[in-house]
């Protein structure tokens, strides 16, 4: 069955970045690219019609603009408009379509968490039957090297698992954040640094039989280096990817109804890297 690509296009300039990837995607996976522009509702019936058709040729344009200036190939491509609310229709076609990831532009509103939660992105991302990719950098930037941030939860298990089918070639790095209870207290304590070093060397065998199941269950796998670092999961997190920022950084999405969790939040506002974004199912 031939895999779909939704990318959601609103012809911005910002978008640009985000459907020259998508096209590199859909050319390298041998998927199908659908692209969506979603058109307002409230619009006239008549104006609504010529929209249509002027938006139909700038996405074409579009495409045939980014394949020179990448030098891409020209992949099965399908162009449409609909009408409504731009999340809510991105989702109903990923359903739809059975879509294997949808591509989205970045648009972060940098800086400023609190205003991430009404935007279309992470509208999406609360529904999304699966993957979400954000992109924000060149398409001619190699996927090369991978952060993913790992614990025992569902989401980040299977996160890793999407990661390790989609980017056999590339190089995984799986960060771990650990805090054992005392160290504030104890930590010059031989008998609990003894104590703490075997804890967080059991943690690493956990993790390394979890990664290794995980392997063992697909035909070709990336290069994967395990890293544990003290402290908590976000400065962690942050203060890896502003000394070493990965090409892309492959996220679990954890927020509740309404709302994302505060690691999404803090780094949709702040364009590190592309982001890929699994739910926990």
């Amino acid at each position: 069955m031939t895999q779909t690509l939704l990318f959601a296009c609103d012809l911005s300039a910002e978008n640009r970045a985000a459907y020259a990837r998508s096209i590199r995607l859909a050319n390298e996976s041998g998927a199908r690219l659908d692209v969506l522009h979603v058109l307002d509702p409230y619009l006239p019936h008549r104006v609504l019609h010529d929209l249509e058709e002027a938006v139909v040729a700038d996405m074409q344009a579009m495409l045939t603009d980014l394949r020179e200036d990448y030098a891409l190939s020209a992949p099965s491509v399908m162009l449409q408009t609909v009408a409504g609310a731009p999340y809510a229709e991105i989702v109903r076609e990923a359903y739809d379509r059975d879509a294997d990831m949808i591509v989205l532009g970045s648009h972060r509103k940098r800086g400023q968490p609190d205003l991430i939660a009404g935007t279309t992105l992470a509208r999406v991302l609360r529904s999304a039957p699966c993957p979400v990719l954000s992109v924000s950098q060149p398409a001619n930037r190699d996927w090369e090297d991978i952060l993913v941030p790992v614990d025992f939860s569902l989401a980040s298990r299977h996160t890793l698992r999407e990661a390790l089918k989609r980017f056999p070639e590339s190089r995984l790095t799986l960060l771990h954040a650990w805090n054992i209870a005392g160290e504030r207290v104890l930590g010059s304590d031989q008998n609990y640094a003894r104590w703490r070093d075997s804890e967080v060397a059991r943690l690493r065998c956990q993790l390394e039989r979890e990664t290794d199941q995980l392997m063992s269950e697909l035909d070709s796998v990336p290069e994967v280096e395990l890293v544990l670092e003290q402290g908590d999961p976000l400065e962690v997190l942050l203060t890896r990817l502003r000394r070493q920022p990965p090409d892309l950084l492959a996220l679990s999405s954890r927020g509740q109804l309404g709302r994302q969790s505060a690691i999404t939040e803090a780094l949709l506002c702040e364009p590190h890297c592309d982001i890929m974004l699994c739910r926990a199912w």
